[in-house]
């Protein structure tokens, strides 16, 4: 097993990190209760590195190689991962609120009981990706392909979901309360166990054909007609 450099607690920068990658002599670095708001870590080379309960809020880390990372309980807000790598990088909990991802590697990552309200994924490689009992609320995920996962208690109440792929997925709870669904495919998925909000008849033929809904649910539905379903 690889020994740890282990680096507790105070604030640290750009400088800081490199001089760390320069002396590990080959060990692994996990840094603990570090604070590194508003850090440009951009484009470093961070792979591998281990942060628990650290804070990142509003840090640029822009292009950096975070592949193979673990956070554990750190707080982000509004940083900055655009186009950075994180191919296998593991998140358990923690609050990364209207961070970005843009364009991000993301493939093989993990999120865990994550807050990603209003964060941004538009246009991540997201092939493997798993979220679990996440927080997505408000957050901006045109487009990613959720196709035959089984999501596991997603809040995307608010979310942008415009042209996402949900095709043969199982939702285990979660809810879609008030989404953007503009072009999104449900297609054979089972949206029995998660909240749908206000789902109109005409959505069925354009983004729910071939789901499979519970009686609650349909009843719900044509209820908004005005019908009465004894």
């Amino acid at each position: 097993m690889t020994d740890l450099l282990t680096l507790k607690g105070g604030p640290l920068d750009r400088a800081d990190l490199q001089a760390l990658q320069r002396t590990r002599s080959g060990k692994g670095i996990r840094l603990e209760g570090c604070e590194l708001d508003d850090a440009d870590l951009s484009g470093l080379d961070l792979s591998g590195v281990q942060f628990s309960e650290c804070t990142f809020s509003g840090a640029q880390l822009e292009k950096a190689d975070l592949s193979r990372t673990t956070w554990s309980r750190c707080r982000a807000a509004f940083a900055q991962f655009d186009m950075a790598n994180l191919t296998e990088a593991r998140f358990d909990g923690g609050d990364f609120n209207n961070a970005s991802w843009t364009r991000a590697r993301l493939a093989a990552a993990t999120f865990s009981e994550v807050k990603l309200t209003g964060a941004k994924f538009y246009q991540v490689q997201s092939l493997g990706l798993t979220l679990q009992r996440c927080l997505l609320v408000n957050a901006d995920l045109r487009g990613m392909s959720f196709r035959k996962l089984r999501l596991e208690g997603l809040n995307f109440a608010g979310a942008d979901l415009g042209g996402c792929d949900f095709s043969q997925a199982v939702f285990a709870g979660g809810s879609l309360r008030d989404a953007n669904l503009r072009n999104a495919n449900f297609t054979s998925a089972d949206v029995r166990d998660v909240e749908l909000g206000k789902v109109q008849v005409g959505d069925l033929q354009h983004h729910f054909k071939g789901a499979i809904m519970s009686t609650d649910q349909a009843a719900a539905i044509v209820a908004s007609l005005g019908v009465t379903v004894l």
